[in-house]
């Protein structure tokens, strides 16, 4: 019913060819323009032609005279996103909730079909219905929702819609984008806004998740369970998401995210291994054990091959503890764990091992350097980067801004945190929010640098750089006491690290990651 039928432009008027809901797939085309000055009143407003439309309403030209197909010229000026003649039109008595098509449509339902956000505000401006429905049953926000015109259910919702409002078969925007859209909005921005995903509809009692589960929308499914919707809601034939997901556990199309979320409501999984706060602990303790696993079995006076095996028994244990024990919802928090593993061992090898041998002044800088360090790593990880905040109606009213200044585009709105960018900033996806003058997302210190904490991030840094320096400058002197003093001159520096290497691997291996730092 609504379509693109593409003709020719007319010569100096409008700005493309006219859309038309008679023929639906065809494909654009841009030959040249020609001259309006004899089409009807219909085809100028189909054009474009703004200059041939005036002149034929001051010619008395009824502006609310609908063609053969009932439609009004406002919307056939609507559909084609005529936003010059959709506002002459209005000034000159249009009916802006006119009726007409197959559909039994509003101007504000064609614009709204075709994406056309600029004519929607200006017909909501001018008084236009969002709540009406067409013989479909669909109100303007369910057209929005089905064709995934994010910006226009933000404005309409921003305008006073309820993002719940159900069609004729009480199905509701969330429903419609869960079941249509295979994109992250309008569906996490119907969230965002209040949108609720437990509501059934009348026809079949699904939910939102119901939906995307049958669409096979992953993206769908996999943010509307992590907004909260639950499993377990059963619909008119009885069947839950989990048994409508069941069957495909481990399809490539589901993903492996919402396979083990599914697993672990199942309880296919032991209860200790579903406890968070386990997966937890065993994350974050992993790389303090595995640093000093490896250590120790370097420094061991094993046979090489029992060195090899135990190697491939820590490799096998963590990698089963990846698949059974360890939380992908977590993975963020391993780097840094890494990263404070790495350091306690340095300081419990400075302690045993360096300290001993150490020059005063490499305790001095040791001491004095760690102060700064721990200071700037805290303020790093703990402070606050610049986070974008607003309450909901700042928010609100920043779409409505937005959207009725034309400027509703990705680089200056986030349709995730609902707020305005300034420059520089961005939107984090690991942390889920908007950070001003966004720099990058650290996992060494599991948070975003940006505007509040850049400079404790550069000291971080330098700081860390510093007492590497200190940590390898101890080392040698450790080494030089300890392994090098049996060498005779003239040897060459591989053989300095092999006799490094054998005197104390444990030495050998903090020195080493030291050096990845």
């Amino acid at each position: 019913m609504y379509a693109l039928q593409m003709q020719t432009a007319c010569q100096g008027e409008g700005n493309g060819e006219p859309d038309d809901p008679s023929s639906l797939h065809q494909e654009p085309v841009r030959p040249a323009t020609q001259d309006c000055s004899s089409f009807d009143i219909v085809r100028a407003t189909q054009y474009g032609a703004l200059d041939r439309v005036t002149q034929l309403v001051e010619a008395g030209a009824d502006v609310n005279q609908p063609d053969s197909e009932t439609v009004t010229l406002l919307h056939w000026a609507a559909i084609n996103n005529r936003k010059d003649i959709v506002k002459y039109l209005i000034a000159k008595g249009a009916v802006v909730d006119a009726i007409g098509g197959e559909l039994a449509s509003t101007p504000l339902h064609w614009a709204t079909r075709q994406g056309h956000l600029s004519t929607v505000v200006i017909l909501m401006r001018a008084g236009a219905d969002p709540t009406l429905r067409d013989s479909e049953g669909f109100s303007c926000i369910h057209l929005a929702a089905q064709f995934g015109h994010t910006a226009i259910v933000a404005y309409l919702v921003a305008k006073g819609v309820n993002p719940n409002m159900p069609d004729r078969s009480a199905m509701t925007p969330l429903m419609w984008s869960a079941y249509k859209v295979n994109s992250l909005d309008p569906t996490r921005l119907l969230l965002t806004l209040g949108a609720s995903h437990s509501l059934t509809d009348n026809l079949h009692g699904n939910t939102a998740l119901h939906w995307a589960i049958i669409a096979k929308n992953n993206t769908a499914i996999s943010t509307l369970v992590q907004h909260g919707a639950s499993l377990d809601l059963p619909n008119f034939q009885n069947e839950t998401p989990m048994t409508l997901l069941g069957p495909h556990i481990g399809a490539a199309w589901l993903g492996h995210k919402i396979s083990q979320e599914i697993k672990e409501k199942q309880g296919r999984t032991r209860t200790w291994c579903r406890d968070k706060r386990i997966r937890w602990y065993c994350m974050v303790s992993t790389p303090f054990i595995a640093f000093y696993v490896i250590g120790m079995v370097l420094q061991s006076g094993w046979d090489y091959l029992l060195k090899l095996g135990a190697f491939i028994t820590l490799y096998v244990t963590v990698y089963v503890m990846n698949h059974f024990v360890f939380d992908e919802r977590l993975f963020h928090i391993l780097p840094m764990s890494i990263y404070l593993a790495t350091k306690m061992w340095i300081y419990v090898t400075w302690i045993f091992w360096l300290g001993i041998h150490a020059a005063w002044y490499l305790w001095l800088l040791l001491v004095g350097g760690s102060v700064p360090l721990w200071i700037c790593f805290l303020q790093s990880w703990r402070g606050d980067p610049g986070i974008i905040t607003a309450t909901h109606e700042d928010k609100l009213n920043t779409i409505i801004e937005l959207a009725e200044s034309g400027g509703f585009e990705p680089q200056w709105f986030c349709s995730s945190c609902l707020v305005r960018r300034p420059m520089r900033s961005k939107h984090c996806s690991t942390c889920d929010r908007c950070v001003a003058r966004f720099d990058h997302h650290c996992p060494w210190v599991n948070n975003c640098i940006g505007a509040h904490n850049h400079k404790y991030f550069l000291g971080f840094l330098a700081s860390l750089l510093g007492l590497c320096i200190v940590i390898l400058s101890a080392s040698v002197q450790y080494w030089q006491f300890e392994c090098w003093s049996n060498l005779t001159n003239g040897h060459s520096a591989d053989n300095y690290l092999v006799a490094a290497a054998t005197c104390d691997a444990w030495v050998m291996w903090v020195a080493a990651n030291t050096s990845l730092h």
